[in-house]
Parts: C-alpha cells; sequence; structure tokens
C-alpha cells in the first residue's frame, strides 16, 4: 500500500475516523470491520502507524507516521482528511452502528464544536477486563462513569477522551489541534483550546462506542498511574479544567493510609495523646468502606454479577492508592511530560 498523500482526496467525505496506533494489530483487525458494518458512503477511516504494512480494507488507508506520538498521529488529520467532521478513536474500539445517524442531529446545531459519549466495556472481552470496566462504573472510583456507561441525558461538558470524541474539523483547524507533547492527557488540552476559542462541547449518551479495558491488575494499575500523573501535571499546568477537588481526592486517600500504620504503632505504644487521633483515623476508614459498599451497588446495577463487582472494589481500593501516588508525582515533582504509544 503506497503512502503517497496525492490521492487521496479524491471525495470529500463527511466523516473520517482517524485511528493512531503503533502498528497493526489484532485490536485494528477487529475494529475496521465492525466500523464497516456502518452502511454509508460518507466516511473514510484512516490508520496512523508507524509503518504501513499490506494489509488493507474499504474505506480504509494507511498513513506510516514514523515513531511519534498519538496527538501527532492525530493531527496528521489537518492534512489527510477529508471529513468535515473528525472521530477520534482508540485502536482498541470501535463505534456503534448508528454512531453517524446520532453524530448527523447534534451536530445540526452549529454551536456544538465537539462531540463526546461513552467508552462502553465489550461483552466479549474477558473476565478480568470487565472487572478493569467495572471500577470506572463507580462515581466513587472512576469519578465520571458516563464515561463508560450511557447515563443521564444530553449536557454541556468541558473534558473528555479521545477514545470516543468527534469534533469539527475547521474547529480543529482553528485552534491548532492537539498540543502533542501530552499523552494520555491530550485531549484535557484540547477541550481547554475549544471552549477558550468560543466552542462547545457537549456529552451524548447515545454516541457510543465499545472500548476493550486493561487485561489483569497490573495492567490496569499501569493505565490509571498514567491518568494520575498526567491529572497532577495538569493540575498546576491547566487549573482551569484540573486544579478541581474530586482529583485530589485519591492522593488525600494515599497520604491518609501512609499516616495510619504511624499512627497505630504510636497508639501501640501507649502514647495516648493520639487516642483521639487514632479514633479519628478509625472514623474515616469506616467512611472509606461504607463508600466501597456504595461502589459495590452501583457496579451491580450495571453489572449484574457480583463477583466481578466484588474483584472491582480490590481494584478501587488499589488504583487509589496508586492514582494518589502518581498524581502527587505528577504535581510536585513532573517539569515535563512526553507521549508514547504503549
Amino acid at each position: 500500500m503506497t503512502d503517497d498523500r496525492i490521492f487521496l482526496k479524491i471525495q470529500t467525505m463527511k466523516y473520517s475516523f482517524i485511528i493512531p496506533v503503533k502498528e497493526i494489530n489484532d485490536y485494528i483487525r477487529e475494529a475496521i470491520p465492525n466500523i464497516l458494518q456502518i452502511e454509508r458512503a460518507d466516511y473514510e477511516i484512516i490508520i496512523y502507524p508507524d509503518e504501513i504494512n499490506s494489509e488493507s480494507w474499504p474505506k480504509t488507508r494507511q498513513i506510516a507516521t514514523g515513531h511519534i506520538g498519538p496527538a501527532q498521529k492525530r493531527n496528521l488529520a489537518l492534512q489527510d482528511a477529508s471529513g468535515e467532521f473528525l472521530i477520534f478513536i482508540d485502536d482498541d474500539a470501535y463505534p456503534e452502528k448508528n454512531i453517524l445517524e446520532i453524530l448527523d442531529v447534534d451536530f445540526q446545531d452549529e454551536k456544538i464544536s465537539a462531540i463526546g459519549g461513552p467508552a462502553i466495556t465489550p461483552k466479549d472481552d474477558s473476565y478480568f477486563q470487565k472487572v478493569s470496566g467495572a471500577f470506572f462504573l463507580s462515581s466513587f472510583s472512576g469519578g465520571f462513569p458516563e464515561r463508560y456507561v450511557p447515563k443521564g441525558k444530553k449536557k454541556e461538558i468541558q473534558d473528555w477522551p479521545t477514545v470516543n470524541l468527534t469534533i469539527r474539523k475547521d474547529t480543529f483547524q482553528k485552534i491548532g489541534g492537539f498540543n502533542s507533547e501530552f499523552w494520555p492527557g491530550e485531549d484535557t488540552e484540547l477541550c481547554l483550546q475549544i471552549i477558550k476559542n468560543g466552542g462547545k462541547i457537549i456529552y451524548d449518551p447515545q454516541v457510543q462506542v465499545f472500548h476493550h479495558r486493561r487485561e489483569g491488575l497490573w495492567r490496569h494499575l499501569k493505565q490509571v498511574g498514567g491518568y494520575g500523573i498526567h491529572r497532577g501535571f495538569f493540575a498546576k499546568k491547566y487549573p482551569a479544567t484540573s486544579f478541581k477537588f474530586i482529583y485530589f481526592i485519591p492522593s488525600t486517600f494515599f497520604v491518609f493510609a501512609l499516616l495510619f500504620p504511624i499512627v497505630l504503632i504510636l497508639y501501640l505504644l501507649n502514647s495516648y495523646i493520639f487516642d483521639w487521633i487514632l479514633g479519628l483515623f478509625l472514623l474515616g476508614w469506616c467512611a472509606y468502606f461504607f463508600a466501597l459498599i456504595i461502589s459495590f451497588l452501583q457496579i451491580l446495577y450495571y453489572e449484574k454479577n457480583v463477583l466481578i463487582s466484588l474483584y472491582a472494589l480490590i481494584y478501587i481500593f488499589l488504583g487509589h492508592l496508586w492514582y494518589g501516588f502518581r498524581f502527587i508525582q505528577g504535581l510536585a515533582f513532573t517539569k515535563e511530560l512526553r507521549s508514547k504509544l504503549r
């Protein structure tokens, strides 16, 4: 397959699916046929691997990028995409078949610059992938369950991840694309620039994609930790979107959990001055475990599986600690962040 761009804009499309990837992988091989189930002629699919291979699909182009970050790959859509609307989606995700019909209706409002929707765990994901997905279904753990399950009504938002974010191409051009030094987190900066330039971003629960989750606890924690360090860094770099109380809660819990053994040891050494302090800590643990019970019920409401909901509580506890630590690292100790595809 050629990488020549000369012939690539023969037909103007309404939508362009933009998929950055390190290399053509099994997720892409699943995603493209699912996208192609959309029975319309007004869309194209552009995949940006480091290097192209001989595989091909209808409506689809591979364009080699060399070894650059995902935000830089997405920025190439400014020169390559012919669509009026750019649908940013990850390689391990694929859309619901009616997504373009929903976007057609939403973008009739010319004030809307971008639209985000939920990224739902596929039913055929493995057991522990579902546990990883369940982590995000509680408002106590992920913080924003509407990002992972259709929830609520359409509403205006300030920040949305690029696993399911569609933006007008002229808006994308106006703001100059992504700030390519960040990933994950480039979407936060992008959304901030949209709003600063007078744009409007909405959440529509019907604009749905299916997103495979991380397999196993370590890969899940690695993902959550990546979110943590970037959000901590962004809290000081982009306080308008990231310096919010909700993002500091896991770090507060991390410090709380770190201090508890010290308080307990001092109490056991008969330092009675710590009696009331220990009481406060025990009260804090009671509040935390009560929140875990609420989380279990919330997850069970969506998952309808007791064991997945119980396993998710382990992921939540460890995820809070690791996110909290990494958030502090990003906030206090990280001077620069660089993007790379994992």
